[in-house]
Formats: structure tokens, sequence, C-alpha cells
């Protein structure tokens, strides 16, 4: 899978002559190219340009009289094949709000969508605007309704919206942003579990704990994220979103749910040894299939564990298996513990 849209970074002077020659020339001879005055005014004491190729991708290239960035979804020109790439944190942010803005304009253009989802717009940039996931973590968003079935997507994306307005995730955008995907082909399985880590940083978050992601564990594993308590009590919490039933082999709700929280137990979580709340979501089952699951309420093969459905109204319902050491009831209408 490829990575969301990074950097490159070049040491040295470069001229009008050289952007021209080495980078112009090379873009234009494989793609067709125009050199066009970018959207706006690069900063102060830099020369920023913006090529557009025939097909439809877009580069920045911004430079002064010692070094060199470049952002772009098109080929690389040979003359920049051996530079460094950074993430947007390590690169100074005067150039890194110019590209940005840069982008937001062409995301508006091409997917107008966006402009009434501005944070959804600015968390996913690096993905909605990248070589190979432009177009289908578009086509997610807009057409798939963030991957909440029985949904309208205006309704999806609006409470995703409120997930990311909280800022939980913004320091780690990069990493949160690019589980999304990447990929040239549409992966529903794959972007609606990245959704439901981003739901589970809200429901914590609604529930007053501040959120880490990513916690690295003995055995090489890691963790979705840390739930931190006012009163500094720390807990650990994995997220698994299970397949709706007629996307697996197991046809039946409660099966399914077995299924996915046996392979997550039997793999990531018993290697770590307890002491990890698991989040089974849902949100990815129709309604009939969650009333199914909601009425027998299966055994995860883990506790403590929480089984909920969130749908984009921001109302979450669930159970909990064993005792859950967090206290989510002003977010989760629990409907039982067993």
């Amino acid at each position: 899978m490829a990575r969301p849209l990074r950097f490159r970074y070049s040491q040295g002077r470069w001229t009008d002559q050289q952007v021209h020659e080495q980078l112009f020339s090379d873009l234009d001879d494989n793609l067709g190219a125009t050199k066009t005055t970018p959207h706006y005014q690069p900063p102060n004491g830099w020369t920023g340009v913006r090529f557009e190729m025939d097909n439809d991708d877009m580069a920045l290239f911004l430079y002064d009289d010692s070094e060199a960035y470049w952002l772009g979804n098109t080929e690389t020109p040979s003359a920049l094949w051996r530079t460094d790439k950074r993430d947007w944190d390590d690169v100074p942010y005067p150039i890194h709000r110019w590209a940005q803005r840069e982008l937001l304009a062409d995301l508006e253009v091409e997917a107008p969508w966006t402009a009434d989802y501005p944070h959804v717009a600015w968390f996913f940039l690096p993905v909605l605007m990248s070589k190979d996931g432009r177009h289908t973590t578009r086509k997610f968003l807009s057409e798939h309704a963030c991957g909440f079935p029985d949904a309208d997507a205006d309704d999806a994306l609006a409470f995703l919206e409120r997930v990311l307005d909280t800022g939980v995730l913004d320091d780690d955008r990069h990493v949160m942003a690019g589980k999304l995907g990447t990929s040239e082909y549409l992966d529903l399985t794959r972007m609606a579990s990245a959704v439901a880590e981003y739901v589970a940083a809200w429901v914590l978050t609604e529930a007053g704990y501040d959120v880490v992601p990513e916690i690295d564990v003995a055995g090489g594993y890691s963790l979705d994220y840390r739930a931190i308590s006012p009163d500094g009590t720390s807990n650990l919490v994995e997220v698994t979103r299970p397949l709706p039933p007629q996307d697996r082999s197991q046809n039946s709700p409660v099966a399914a749910i077995r299924e996915t929280a046996q392979t997550k137990t039997t793999g990531q979580l018993e290697a770590h040894g307890g002491g990890v709340t698991l989040f089974v979501d849902c949100s990815s089952y129709h309604d009939d299939q969650w009333a199914a699951v909601r009425g027998e309420r299966p055994d995860v093969h883990h506790k403590p564990a929480l089984v909920y459905r969130v749908r984009p109204d921001g109302s979450v319902e669930g159970y909990t298996k064993g005792s859950v050491p967090l206290d989510l009831d002003g977010v989760v209408d629990v409907i039982a513990r067993d």
C-alpha cells in the first residue's frame, strides 16, 4: 500500500533555468505538463511553481538559494530521485501551510463536497490528494457513507467531521489518515476499520479520557490507544471491526463477531498477556444484524470487552463482557453487563 503524500527535500541552490530543464522538461516529456503560477503567494524569500499534468496529476515546487521542497501526486522527476522524503510535520510551518492551502484549493474544485467538512478535508488531505488513493478515498467517504450501512452519506460525513473536530488525533494525523489507505483499489473493509479507530478515539474523548494512539508493547505489537482518565489512571484499548456477515464465510452476525474476536485475541492480545480492553465495533452491521447480536450478546473470547454499534447521529449502543475499567456510561448506552 502506498503512503500518503509527502514532501521531498533537496539541499542546494536551484535556479529558474534548472527548474525548467530538470523538472518541467522531464514531466512534459513523460506526461505532458504545464508550468503555472501557484494559487497563493509563496512564503517570503521563496519561489513557488505549480506543475499541472495532462492526466490531472499535479505537483508543487518551492525553492530559494539553498534548498527546495517538492510535493506532488505525480511521478518524481529524475533530478529529485535521491532526495529525502519528509512528513508534513518535519517541514517548516510556512512551507507546510502554503502547500496545504494550495492542495485544499485544488481539492475543493475536484471534490466540492469537501468544502462542507473542513476538518475531514484537512485531516485526510495527504490521502485525498495522494497519487494512488485520491479517487478511492473520495469515493469511500462520499459514496459509501464512510463505512456506515443504512446511512446517508452526508449524515456520515457530518459525524466524521464531529469525530475529527475534537482534535484528539491531530498530532498523529499523518499516521492515522494513512490508515484510511492510499490504494488505487477501493478496500471498503480496511477503510471501515480505520473509521472504527477514529470513532473509538471519539468515544473515549467524549467520556473524558485523554487519548494517546499507537502504543508500542512487548512482542513487537502495537495497541490502538492508551486512555488516560482525569486522575491519571491509564488503560490500554484495542479496536476491531468485524466484517458484516454477508462478507464473511460465517454468514451469521453472531458467528461473525465470535470469529473476528477470536482472531484478535489469539494473536495480538494473547501476545500482550492481558490488561487490554477490547472494543468490538459492529458499526458495519445493518439494523437487523445488530438486532441479532444485541439479542444474544455473544462472548468475544476476551474480557474485558465492549461490543457496540455507532450510528452517524452519535448514538452508541452496546454491551460489556467482564469488568470494563472505563467509565463510558455518558457516551455508550450499555444494554447489559455480563
